[in-house]
């Protein structure tokens, strides 16, 4: 079942789904990119009209978010895979310049692994810092030593358990885990929500966070204190092949003079100080990727901005965990994040019983909704809830879950 344009509800972790209105306006573009009479995957990366564009797009996150002015916003391309690598070589050149005679062995990079990203960005880590003015990646804390099975990412660890170094070169986490369906809590109270009040006070902390598949949809708490945060668009705001980085001043370095002192060389792409330098435009970039983000982030600022994304995630999550709630009292799913840590955008559950994980996502598909199946590498279902998928299509989702259980709970204790 889909509606009359052919398009079916797409609940996919990413590629994630687009405002219908978004999609429309992109194909006049396509076409005709403000009115230079040339499609936007035709158009000169300088000229005037899409300069302009890109510095529109700039300034929507700047107000939307409240960006400082002691940051920078710089777009780039290869996903947030890429930026593993791009913080450790940008944040080992800083740490090089402001400690020229540090070893690796007092040179460490602090990471929290709290889901299958973040434990990629520490493994790409420890790559990177094997070799010559390197240093040494620690674990701050692991959450599967938290878990209820002790293997799984199923929890956000108590502050108590956190220890982070003394004068790290940086300290990484993921906002959000979308294999994982694990996220930091919003409330600034929860143990669950980052734990900002351990980290050196009065100092500039060389604090990194993956925004990937959290990125607008609220506001990023304590922003400013961030050295750099950093999300792939495919979530939340655009296609494929844009990556956001929204990165302090004071880590826009010199790279080739930090590699002098013996921090290890940065590729020019990689270098974020290439990307401000040039306005991100050293080299072409993804332009359609970047037209349809922009037109995006315009029109959550037409919306009402983030408080009001915010307002609506906080409903759309509500109702189905309300579902998954009901599914676990009658014995059918199975919740698989430790209550607290549930992410908003990304609900994670099992379907118990023979054959009936894949009844539930056949029968899902038949009503027109895809994308339900968890990733390969944990499985199950897992609900992706950006920005773009409307309260009525969560309702519609909640509703089938409803039937589903009603038809599934039969002889059942």
């Amino acid at each position: 079942m889909s509606t009359d344009n052919g398009r079916v509800i797409n609940f996919g972790a990413g590629p994630s789904a687009l405002p219908l209105p978004v999609l429309e306006e992109a194909q006049k573009g396509l076409l005709n990119f403000e009115g230079t009479g040339i499609g936007i995957a035709e158009v000169s990366h300088r000229s005037n009209e899409f300069q302009a564009f890109l510095k529109e797009f700039e300034e929507n996150i700047r107000t939307q978010l409240g960006v400082p002015p002691t940051h920078r916003i710089v777009f780039t391309q290869g996903g947030g895979t890429s930026q593993f690598a791009a913080v450790v070589l940008n944040m080992l050149a800083r740490h090089r310049l402001l400690h020229p005679q540090a070893t690796a062995e007092n040179t460490v990079l602090d990471y929290v692994v709290t889901g299958s990203w973040s434990k990629k960005a520490a493994e790409e880590a420890r790559r990177l810092a094997l070799g010559p003015g390197g240093g040494t990646v620690r674990t701050v804390v692991d959450a599967r030593v938290y878990s209820k099975d002790g293997k799984s990412f199923d929890n956000i660890p108590p502050h108590a358990e956190y220890s982070f170094s003394e004068d790290p070169a940086l300290i990484y986490y993921c906002e959000n885990e979308t294999v994982d369906g694990v996220e930091f809590a919003h409330d600034a109270q929860s143990p669950a929500a980052f734990p900002f009040h351990l980290l050196k006070q009065n100092t500039l902390v060389p604090l990194v966070a993956d925004y990937s598949s959290s990125f607008m949809c609220r506001p990023i708490p304590r922003l400013a204190d961030h050295a750099v945060i950093y999300a792939g668009a495919q979530k939340n705001i655009g296609p494929a092949g844009l990556t956001v980085i929204i990165v302090r001043e004071d880590c826009i370095v010199d790279v080739d003079a930090a590699a002098k002192l013996g921090a290890p060389p940065v590729p020019l792409m990689l270098s974020w100080k290439t990307l401000a330098d040039s306005n991100s435009l050293y080299n072409t970039p993804s332009v359609l990727a970047i037209y349809v983000s922009g037109l995006v982030v315009k029109r959550m600022k037409e919306n009402g901005g983030i408080p009001y994304y915010e307002e609506i995630n906080r409903h759309k999550a509500k109702k189905v965990y309300a579902a998954i709630h009901e599914g676990e009292q009658k014995g059918v799913f199975r919740r698989k994040v430790q209550q607290g840590a549930e992410s908003w955008m990304n609900a994670v559950f099992e379907v118990l019983g023979e054959g009936l994980e894949k009844k539930f996502l056949d029968g899902a598909e038949k009503e027109g909704m895809k994308g339900l199946k968890g990733h390969r590498s944990v499985g199950g279902i897992r609900v992706s809830l950006y920005n773009a998928i409307t309260e009525q299509e969560v309702d519609k989702l909640v509703a089938y879950m409803s039937r589903f259980l009603e038809e599934n709970t039969t002889g059942r204790v």
